[in-house]
């Protein structure tokens, strides 16, 4: 029996926010490959395989804001959520400098089976929930690393991502970089990374039904404990909703 592709998190909650989390695990269910991508435990662990530390703040985040949120149950080596369907990096094959066993040789028959088994079922959860009621609001929580190989080191703490739609974006960027009460609070707009990519997550599920939406992308060695993710998610509950309500939406 496949195991369950997602984790739903606080449905009959009443507030309009919808949380998600696409890479909140690096599980490799027991479906593919028996378990294992061919990855020794350290690589497992690092930010190739899920997001450290995202879905805690996404669980601290959706309560405050008295939110439903939904987990991927899967790593993202597995199968990407946060990719379209035919993006070319779907099922990676090589993520920052490790070849990903199981995946260098991955036919067609095994990707279709992965979107059938894991890609689809996550969406259509976050589909339906999106879909309940006409004022949904995206919250997308990731975390990234502090520095790829090779590459220069990333100074965000937290980065906000958006794409055309930057309505809720704008005034949250404004007052995380008016907050200074951590000291030297660094903000990045659309770093590490930039905007939303066609058939990715936010475009899929707000961009496209005109949502008001914002990913947001924390340096894993800042929410590294569960200390850490509950402060984060508390610090930043207040700041989204102050946000949301100055877009009028």
């Amino acid at each position: 029996m496949t195991e369950q592709p997602f984790e739903t998190v606080g449905e009959t909650r009443g507030g309009r926010w919808l949380v998600t989390c696409d890479h909140a695990t690096n599980i490799v269910p027991s479906c593919v490959n028996g378990g294992s991508l061919g990855l020794s435990p350290a690589d497992m662990a690092r930010h190739i395989a899920w997001d450290p530390g995202a879905a805690g703040v996404a669980r601290a985040l959706a309560e405050r804001l008295d939110a439903t949120l939904v987990l991927s149950r899967f790593s993202r080596l597995v199968i990407d959520p946060n990719r379209g369907e035919d993006d070319p990096t779907l099922v990676m094959r090589l993520y920052d400098g490790t070849v990903i066993p199981a995946n260098r040789a991955i036919g067609e028959a095994e990707l279709d089976r992965r979107i059938r088994t894991f890609w689809r079922p996550y969406h259509g959860e976050v589909a339906r929930l999106a879909a309940r009621r006409s004022d949904t609001v995206l919250l997308a929580i990731h975390s990234f690393t502090p520095q790829l190989k090779g590459r220069p080191p990333r100074p965000w703490q937290i980065g906000i991502l958006h794409g055309a739609d930057d309505r809720l974006a704008r005034p949250l960027i404004a007052r995380l970089r008016a907050e200074d009460d951590l000291g030297g609070l660094c903000v990045g707009e659309n770093e590490p990374y930039g905007g939303h990519l066609p058939g990715d997550s936010v475009d899929r599920h707000a961009e496209a039904f005109g949502r008001p939406n914002v990913l947001i992308e924390l340096r894993n060695d800042v929410i590294a404990a569960p200390a850490d993710q509950v402060a984060w998610g508390a610090r930043l509950a207040p700041i989204l909703e102050a946000a949301l309500a100055e877009t009028g939406a």
